[in-house]
């Protein structure tokens, strides 16, 4: 890279914890970012699930670097002991970080486009020394600009799974988008809980967002006035095993081992019947307007009134098509970390720290960073984030011995799960057994101890 390439800045895409982390480090480096987000404030995905709790205290939620640049406003990070919502981790944190931070920050700027300048992916020529160009969209049209690196740190909020089992949309999904979702339902939002309250739902998938919403359902249905009548039907993929509800009191973060426990009570508790070995291959309309799921094994479940379809995440790689990435076919995440994350492999322990060495491509100085770096795979943690930016902070800033270096130990996973969310951060009675051991029955709406570290 040439002189004047690096006096330019450092584009990171997206506002998020990880992207807003990225420019602390950057910033800590001397290096100059500037950080694009698409909505109208920091942290839009994260605001979309401000109802939702994380299963990871304050403590591991907020970057230390970060913390040293709000440290001057006079900002306090809340009691580390306790347990954020989306919605408090947004205002409370991230949006105090991105004001910090200024004019490094440009909001509405939606990224359709990243390239070499003058170089298309196929071009070798002098390709390492021509600076990239980003092309985006604002209120007041479209605009380049250039940048030294890029580190996309967009996430995969905008596009989630469909419940089809073949990796594609069921037949059917698509028309029947008025009656499926593709998040937590907020059941405290009054016109939410009106799609819920009393009907009968259909829920996909078998990670920790699944495990939330069963629970969220199982207390309506339980506590509730307008709950009578309210019932979820679980449909899972695989069958059900002594890891299907996660790790439990296993699981050194206990909020993220009491999320399988709730769903377990949920079951458990009639308030949920779980459906196993189902595979979605068609969601049809009954006359009333219901909706019929059909597997692929040809089985045709009670009609529902809705669907929550929580089947994971993947990566947008549309406006990174004319860059050269490597990445693994099936995880589509960076080739060196797809062995350390693949949930094919990882039923339980955790992932190894990581960070500039695993995450580079064939592309110098572009990284795709936080939840995107995962591609498909689950598990992702915000301190496994921000461990990776300030390691690619370091490498940029030429100090590679602190790039290699690790700064982080992970906590102890009981099973690989997604980034699932719950209100009532309390782990069960611990019930021994190893990471997978099968967890005990904790009772919809009651707290239970906690047992074991975090």
């Amino acid at each position: 890279m040439n002189a004047s390439t690096e006096t330019l800045p450092v584009v990171v895409i997206g506002a998020g914890p990880i992207g807003l982390a990225a420019a602390a480090r950057l910033i800590e480096r001397d290096i100059e970012p500037l950080v694009l987000e698409a909505g109208p404030a920091a942290a839009s995905a994260v605001r979309d699930w401000s109802h939702v709790r994380l299963f990871s205290t304050w403590s591991e939620v907020v970057d230390p670097e970060a913390e040293k640049l709000l440290a001057p406003t006079g900002w306090v990070r809340p009691d580390g002991s306790t347990y954020p919502s989306g919605g408090e981790w947004a205002e409370l944190y991230l949006q105090p970080l991105a004001d910090v931070l200024g004019d490094r920050v440009r909001y509405d700027a939606t990224v359709t486009g990243v390239s070499r300048s003058g170089r298309d992916r196929i071009v070798d020529a002098d390709r390492e020394d021509q600076p990239f160009v980003v092309h985006l969209t604002s209120p007041g049209g479209e605009e380049r600009i250039f940048a030294r690196a890029v580190i996309d740190a967009s996430g995969t909020w905008a596009t989630p799974g469909p419940a089809g089992g073949s990796g594609l949309p069921a037949l059917g999904e698509k028309s029947a988008a008025d009656h499926v979702t593709y998040r937590v339902p907020d059941l405290k939002d009054p016109a939410v809980r009106t799609r819920y309250a009393g009907k009968r739902t259909a829920v996909i998938g078998s990670g920790a967002s699944a495990f939330t919403a069963l629970a969220y359902l199982a207390d309506l249905a339980a506590h509730a006035e307008d709950g009578a009548g309210t019932h979820a039907t679980w449909i899972l993929r695989r069958g059900i095993s002594g890891s299907t509800f996660g790790g439990g009191a296993a699981d050194q973060l206990p909020a993220r081992g009491a999320l399988g426990l709730a769903a377990k009570a949920a079951v458990d508790g009639g308030y949920a019947d779980a459906v196993t070995g189902f595979r979605t291959d068609a969601v049809e309309r009954t006359a009333d307007g219901r909706l019929v799921l059909v597997g692929e094994d040809g089985r045709r479940l009670d009609p529902v009134d809705e669907v929550i379809v929580l089947t994971g995440f993947r990566p947008d790689l549309t406006f990174l098509d004319e860059l050269r990435l490597g990445l693994d076919e099936r995880l589509q995440a960076p080739v060196e970390l797809a062995p350390l994350i693949d949930p094919n492999q990882h039923s339980c322990g955790t992932v190894y720290p990581h960070g500039a060495g695993e995450l580079s491509h064939p592309e110098k100085d572009l990284y795709l960073v936080g939840m995107k770096s995962y591609g498909r795979a689950p598990t992702f943690l915000a301190m496994t984030g921000y461990e990776q930016v300030r390691s690619i902070a370091a490498h940029l800033a030429g100090d590679h011995e602190a790039a290699a270096r690790v700064e982080l130990t992970l906590p102890e996973t009981g099973v690989c799960g997604g980034a699932g969310l719950f209100d009532q951060p309390q782990a069960a009675e611990e019930t021994g057994g190893g990471c997978c051991a099968a967890p005990a029955t904790l009772t919809i709406g009651a707290p239970a101890s906690v047992s074991g570290g975090c």
